[in-house]
């Protein structure tokens, strides 16, 4: 298992990340060092991180070898940390001696490494979960055991590619601006306008039909025909949505094809995944265009319900573009952003936050966002502090998908949205709250097995960093809580 250590890690140091990129070059440091203009020893020392990279030689790196900066970004390196972490917290590991020192180094100095073994740890999570799946069938006398479960969910794969580009697509972004000017949409006459542009550019007649002729789909459309039907049941917001959707496959389709065309997409269910939500970032786009949006969440101060009314869509849609909102000097809050439904499962998830979400086990129950279940419509405002000291403003609340009438089911999801803490005054959900009070903040973690905090009522597993230890003579409020555990507030 994953020991915790001390030591600082105050600078960054990208020695590890020369060395492998080195190598993988098939040079020597000699050889480096000449192309740097810079002494092999000194060379040594950088990839020996006895040296910080100067952003000089950082930008030579980058020049030589035709790299974007983005591989060395320190965010990339927080996030396979974070994630190689919670690989070895799994009890699996238990016997080993692996240190998180050992583990940072790995991220910093050898990321595909690091990728690698993520992608078989899930390969081994997978086919795990496909013979437990079959031992039961097997068990319930059923039929079909032969099947098995991917060894790669696409949309974990689709939702790193979102990652890695911080949820931001220029050029989705340009090709939604061009079709605004183009279509000449306005607020009060988007639906109108999309439906006119897909007739006069496309030749593609959008059509509103019963949802008994598109046999339970809410969007169908037909190429031979050119014919783009939509169900009645799709409230207006929605419609636009799913004009504007249809229109990003047809006229975007070369930009959507380059983006899904990633290393990180493994299958073409991926592909085919990646090219929806990338159609789904610019149909955003569209009803939200960018400048627009950025100033008046900026003069609402963020207020979702506000921003969702002013350019007609839901309240997913406006957290979902809150997210999107990277453009260089032009910024808003970085924010995170997940949903999950009833059951706990998370089905959306993205961070420019910094705040870290469990990839491989179960979420820490103490987040607002589960307990926006219990009041359902109301936003839930919480801060987080993470065990490192960390302070997270978020807030949750229930959304509830579209019905298609009274006899079909209406799914409930729950969706968060959050920043660092020094964001939080940028946003009307903070008036009133004591932000300077860190007493106040919820103590929150990843998972259990990577909390250190062992007076959790609610532990539901024993943390990797404190051995098990049982009293028989003593009932505490769960079997693997233990003596409060004081940890230093964040400065």
């Amino acid at each position: 298992m994953a020991k915790s250590d001390t030591r600082s890690a105050d600078t960054q140091r990208l020695g590890g990340r020369v060395r492998a990129l080195r190598r993988k070059q098939n040079l020597t440091q000699a050889q480096l060092a000449q192309r740097l203009d810079i002494s092999a020893s000194y060379l040594n020392l950088i990839e020996a991180n006895h040296r910080p990279l100067p952003a000089p030689l950082l930008l030579q790196l980058a020049q030589l070898f035709h790299l974007d900066l983005a591989t060395f970004a320190p965010s990339e390196d927080a996030r396979l940390l974070s994630e190689l972490l919670e690989v070895f917290s799994d009890p699996l590991f238990d016997a080993g001696d692996i240190s998180s020192t050992d583990l940072r180094e790995l991220a910093q100095g050898n990321p595909a490494v690091v990728r690698g073994v993520l992608d078989l740890y899930r390969a081994f999570r997978a086919a795990r979960a496909s013979s437990e799946a079959i031992a039961a069938r097997v068990a319930a006398g059923e039929e079909g055991t032969g099947d098995v479960l991917p060894a790669m969910v696409p949309s974990e794969e689709v939702s790193d590619l979102f990652q890695e580009r911080s949820n931001y697509f220029p050029e989705l972004e340009a090709g939604a601006e061009a079709l605004g000017k183009k279509a000449k949409l306005s607020l009060d006459d988007r639906f109108a306008g999309l439906s006119r542009h897909a007739l006069k550019a496309h030749g593609i007649e959008v059509r509103m039909v019963r949802p008994v002729a598109l046999g339970g789909a809410l969007r169908r459309y037909d190429p031979s025909t050119k014919v783009l039907s939509l169900s009645e049941i799709l409230p207006t917001r929605t419609r636009s949505f799913e004009v504007a959707h249809q229109l990003a496959l047809i006229q975007e389709r070369a930009t959507l094809d380059r983006a899904a065309d990633h290393s990180r997409l493994s299958n073409p269910e991926s592909k085919a995944l990646a090219r929806v939500a990338l159609a789904n970032y610019f149909a955003g786009a569209v009803l939200m265009p960018y400048a627009p949006f950025l100033a008046a969440a900026r003069e609402e101060r963020y207020d979702i319900d506000v921003l969702g009314r002013r350019f007609g869509v839901g309240f997913e849609q406006v957290c979902h573009r809150l997210t999107t909102l990277r453009r260089p000097k032009a910024e808003g809050i970085p924010f995170h952003m997940l949903r999950i439904d009833m059951a706990g499962n998370l089905s959306k998830r993205f961070s420019a936050s910094g705040i870290r979400f469990a990839r491989f086990s179960g979420a820490c129950p103490r987040w607002n966002i589960f307990q926006a279940f219990m009041t359902p419509g109301m936003i839930r405002i919480q801060i987080s502090r993470m065990p490192e000291g960390n302070m997270f403003f978020c807030l949750a609340r229930t959304i509830q998908k579209d019905s298609g009438g009274f006899h079909d089911p209406q799914p409930v999801l729950a969706l968060g949205l959050g920043c660092q803490v020094q964001y939080a005054r940028e946003m009307v959900y903070s008036d009133g709250m004591d932000l300077e009070n860190f007493e106040v903040a919820t103590p929150v973690g990843v998972t259990c097995r990577l909390c250190e905090r062992t007076n959790c009522e609610q532990r539901a597993f024993p943390s990797l960093r404190h051995p098990l230890r049982i009293d028989e003579n003593v009932h505490r409020a769960s079997l693997y809580s233990g003596d409060t555990l004081k940890l230093p507030l964040a400065t």
